[in-house]
């Protein structure tokens, strides 16, 4: 890998850098602030899916209902999705580096917290208050690492790492959760973020520069609320469908309500003199056309996690800790492709490798929809979920380069927010949307025969998302990142 050189400076820049005596600058560690930033990235990605094995031994232990055992995921989502907008842009005007240490800390003693839940109602704070840092984090994460390295060849393979990390998170948590549920309980799938944050934290500290584009601006207050309160209330009335259905009002209610709080952003923000969210960023191709692209590439690839997990215990007869290990050649795969993206994108241009990314992963979800009851591991798991996977790792990486190219230095921090967003809130549409399409065909069904056909027409269904997907990337998206 090719050592890369930061230019010395004694002030704040877009760049991340650590100085080797006061008042002495020294070549930036590189790959010591990547690696700060990716496994943050890496902790609250992980977190999004790694308590999904544990949530019966969360109910024995706690007592909790089936509602509290969906609210353990949901409160985590709503508040990661609807504080990450506010998360990019305090990151902006407060520092990247503070925003990082800040949520990073935030979301390590809410692990703690959670570890130690007595009850269910501590269990559902400690994971609203883990999402509410990982809002604040993970915008930082991707911000450092664009800093960290001068546009060109070497801050797409800087994304590709940290695209391979975040995915290499999302896939890791069956497996995660499996063997520490199995091996030891339930508390240790949020208390081994402890140690981690405790080590990510003095790493960030000790190799992190501090820098900042707000220039004296202050935080649009109405804005944050307005965005924030309009994106929690969509995620909420999101994942109100799996219980509710689309059509009850306690799912219509926030989606509507959400709506028109977002609506109303719009209108303050075209008024606004220092806005939370500058509308002109959408006036860049790029940033609009990658965040589109990203929401639907985002609902295909949380929602294959979670039905190929519950496939393979609820049909296939796998223990949780099985069921995490038939899905490593996937994580596998995620992260080759995440690797591979940064080498293709010279030769196809970031736009067609996302497209051929997509069709791959497209290919995938067909081959997955053809499972059957009594499917043998290699072509109902291992084949179908490494083309998925190996697709959606070549994908990531070009739209979030596109993304983050076409936006100002000083947008930097919310543009990287807007990508985790989209990102997602796409993830929760997708799996409430396949789940409802699952549950229509399995009518109540319980026996493997029923869940089978459910599961199968949700992979169908992510095929013609990713295939409309593909299209929406060929026509939208410019051809390369503005580098």
């Amino acid at each position: 890998m090719t050592r890369m050189v930061q230019p010395r400076s004694d002030t704040d820049t877009a760049h991340a850098s650590i100085s080797s005596t006061p008042g002495s600058p020294r070549p930036t560690r590189t790959w010591a602030v990547l690696l700060a930033a990716c496994a943050g990235q890496f902790l609250v990605v992980l977190d999004v899916s790694v308590v999904n094995v544990a949530l019966p031994s969360m109910r024995a232990d706690l007592g909790l209902s089936s509602l509290g055992l969906q609210w353990v995921l949901n409160t985590y989502s709503i508040a990661f999705a609807g504080f990450m907008l506010l998360g990019g842009r305090a990151a902006d005007l407060f520092g990247r580096k503070r925003m990082f240490l800040a949520g990073l800390g935030l979301f390590t003693a809410a692990s703690v917290a959670g570890g130690l839940a007595q009850e269910g109602w501590q269990l559902l704070a400690a994971r609203a208050v883990q999402g509410l840092g990982a809002a604040v984090l993970a915008p930082a994460t991707l911000t450092i690492v664009t800093g960290a390295v001068p546009p060109g060849r070497a801050r797409t393979r800087a994304i590709g790492t940290w695209s391979a990390v975040g995915a290499g998170g999302g896939a890791a948590g069956g497996l995660v959760g499996g063997l520490l549920t199995d091996l030891l309980s339930w508390r240790w799938v949020l208390l081994i973020n402890v140690p981690v944050g405790v080590l990510v934290l003095i790493g960030a500290a000790l190799w992190v520069r501090e820098s900042r584009t707000g220039g004296g601006r202050r935080l649009d207050l109405p804005g944050a609320v307005l965005v924030t309160g309009g994106l929690a209330a969509v995620a909420y009335g999101i994942v109100q469908t799996e219980a509710a259905g689309w059509g009850a009002p306690e799912t219509l209610l926030p989606l509507l309500g959400g709506a028109a709080l977002l609506a109303a952003f719009v209108a303050v923000e075209a008024r606004a003199r220092q806005p939370l969210m500058p509308l002109k960023v959408f006036r860049s191709r790029a940033v609009s056309a990658a965040n589109a692209a990203m929401l639907v590439s985002g609902s295909a690839s949380f929602a294959m996690w979670f039905f190929m997990t519950v496939y393979a215990q609820n049909v296939l007869g796998y223990t949780p800790l099985e069921a995490g290990l038939a899905l490593v050649p996937s994580s596998v795969a995620v992260i080759v492709g995440s690797k591979l993206a940064p080498r293709l994108m010279p030769s196809t241009g970031a736009r067609n490798l996302a497209v051929i990314g997509t069709l791959i992963a497209a290919t995938g979800f067909g081959w997955q929809s053809l499972m059957d009851a009594d499917g043998a591991y290699p072509t109902t798991i291992l084949g179908p979920g490494i083309l998925m996977m190996a697709g959606i790792g070549l994908i990531i990486t070009p739209l979030a380069s596109l993304a983050t190219s076409g936006a100002a230095p000083g947008d930097a921090g919310l543009v990287s927010g807007l990508v985790n967003t989209s990102r997602t809130m796409g993830g929760a549409l997708g799996l409430a949307v396949l789940s409802t399409v699952a549950a229509s065909r399995t009518a109540g069904g319980t026996s493997a025969e029923a869940l089978t056909a459910g599961y199968a027409l949700a992979f169908r269904t992510g095929t013609g998302v990713l295939m409309a997907g593909a299209v929406l990337m060929l026509l939208w998206l410019p051809r390369r990142a503005e580098v």
